[in-house]
């Protein structure tokens, strides 16, 4: 794949659509500003008539598009966050997988995760599109693993509150060197501090 250099527009994929008959008369997948990542894609639902997503529930949504991806590229359909924040509508399986060789219509799932119910109507913009390079991998059987630090640790194991520990951790120094001035006793301006007695040793009998 070619090299871009710094400041200049990424290599452009080129992407074979079919627009399917429901599809037809809508705009093809575009990019809002320049540097977007993310073509959207809109729904190819039956004019007047939305589809109803009721909180909880999801729907499988149309685009009315077949893709022809080049060999060694995906592309991925992404949630937007518009719609995430503002309804709590999302993408299920996010991100989603469209391979090279898959020749079917593209859909979206949608899933309304708000409190109330989403009308999705024709030409809605639903998600992004983003077409990827993939890498493929080969896996070598060995008997067994390199070592690190984190070894099997996963699922929290670094916790949620390391980052934060770690902004404290200057003034807790701090707070530590300084002396305890609870144990100190206030001693006036000017006054002489009364000296300790001294401890009785204990007697024998």
């Amino acid at each position: 794949m070619p090299q871009k250099k710094e400041g200049e527009q990424g290599v452009a994929v080129t992407v074979r659509v079919v627009v399917l008959n429901h599809g037809e008369g809508l705009a093809l997948p575009a990019y809002q500003t320049d540097d977007a990542a993310g073509l959207d894609l809109v729904a190819a639902v039956p004019e007047g008539k939305p589809v109803q997503i009721a909180p909880g529930a999801r729907a499988l949504v149309p685009t009315g598009l077949q893709i022809e991806l080049p060999r060694g590229y995906e592309a991925q359909v992404r949630p937007r966050s518009g719609l995430a924040l503002k309804h709590g509508v999302t993408c299920l399986n996010s991100p989603g997988t469209i391979d090279a060789d898959y020749r079917g219509e593209v859909g979206v799932i949608l899933a309304n995760l708000g409190q109330e119910p989403f009308a999705v109507s024709r030409g809605d913009r639903i998600a992004q599109l983003v077409v990827a390079p993939v890498t493929r991998a080969v896996l070598r059987p060995v008997a067994a693993l390199s070592t690190t630090r984190r070894g099997a640790g996963g699922f929290g194991s670094t916790k949620t509150k390391t980052a934060l520990k770690a902004a404290k951790s200057p003034a807790r120094a701090a707070a530590k060197a300084a002396p305890n001035r609870q144990s100190q006793k206030k001693v006036k301006a000017g006054a002489t501090p009364r000296p300790k007695p001294p401890r009785k040793k204990a007697v024998k009998s």
